[in-house]
């Protein structure tokens, strides 16, 4: 069994990563949290806190997971004080401190084994490994055309249209790069669409990836979502009715005619790499066409600055980062 690899949940926000939290979180070994705000910004942050064989230090980095609301920390339902104890108490590298904090979560449940889930995770794929090297990826894809639909609904997504079908490429692309360089037993990629429409078959070949016997209490997500999705996340409102394959094929009520044009004139290739069908759109107008290459360019320099930003900080980092715990 796989029972000390960490679990990494991610795929293109709205690709239904809360449902596999909340299925991998019902099994009996499995402890996945909600979603929290702490791994990367703690990571990008890493060279702030000094040398972390320095008590003083550690103790200043558990303060930054636990005492800003920002992290998200308050809804792991964990006593504050005692995980800074036991970060300053620990291995002194930044792995070891996060994993403190999940290794908690774990242990509040009886559970052995710890994960977590962050759709955007699928940008940090390399930082991820640098903090615990013998982890597993999960990543869920979804229709580009409902993650982009959905996206548009959510209170907390302020951009536009071109920035969500941008977001879905990255996504997409990211687990692919993920797919061939990461090592055996390391990466596995499922679709929503057969996760909902069959979790009893698409299940027992994930714990399988994970050196895990099937749980079938996996299969009723439902049962446990009110316990484990804060209340104000209402977005999250489907995960507390039993898994069904309706909500798959949702943009052809929730896009109009031009969007879907869009979507698969930006997405089509991708798209049909990966099973789905497109609607035979006609070609958008030229216009459309270019804001969404401007948003591609604005998006990849982002990305290309995040991964010239990290080079920089490893060649400053005053200690190692990997989990020794």
């Amino acid at each position: 069994m796989g029972a000390d690899r960490p679990i990494f949940v991610l795929g293109c926000p709205r690709s239904g990563t809360t449902l596999l939290q909340l299925m991998l979180h019902a099994h009996a070994r499995i402890a996945i949290p909600p979603e929290t705000r702490f791994v990367i910004t703690a990571y990008e942050a890493r060279n702030s806190f000094g040398d972390l064989r320095d008590e003083a230090n550690r103790r200043a980095l558990a303060g930054s997971i636990v005492d800003d609301r920002a992290t998200l920390f308050y809804d792991l339902g964990l006593d504050a004080d005692e995980i800074r104890a036991e970060i300053a108490g620990g291995p002194p590298t930044l792995g070891s401190a996060i994993g403190t904090v999940f290794r908690g979560y774990a242990r509040r449940f009886g559970k052995p084994r710890w994960g977590d889930k962050r759709p955007g995770y699928y940008q940090y794929v390399p930082a991820l490994r640098r903090m615990f090297p013998d982890a597993q990826f999960v990543s869920l894809i979804r229709d580009g055309r409902d993650c982009v639909a959905s996206l548009l609904q959510m209170p907390w997504f302020t951009r536009d249209i071109y920035a969500a079908i941008c977001t879905w490429n990255e996504a997409i692309d990211s687990g692919r790069a993920a797919a061939r360089r990461l090592p055996p037993g390391t990466y596995h990629e499922l679709r929503y669409e057969d996760l909902a429409a069959d979790p009893g078959g698409q299940l027992p070949a994930l714990c399988d990836f994970l050196g895990e016997e099937y749980d079938p209490a996996m299969a009723e997500p439902d049962k446990i979502a009110a316990s484990t999705i804060p209340e104000r996340k209402i977005w999250h409102a489907d995960t507390q009715r039993a898994v069904t394959r309706s909500p798959a094929g949702r943009w052809q009520d929730r896009l109009e005619p031009w969007q879907v044009a869009l979507c698969e004139a930006a997405m089509g290739s991708r798209m049909r790499s990966l099973g789905y069908e497109l609607s035979g759109a006609a070609r958008p107008p030229a216009g459309q066409l270019a804001r969404y290459a401007r948003a591609e360019a604005l998006h990849r320099g982002a990305a290309a600055k995040r991964h010239l930003r990290d080079r920089v900080q490893r060649l400053r980092e005053p200690g190692p980062v990997e989990c020794r715990i």
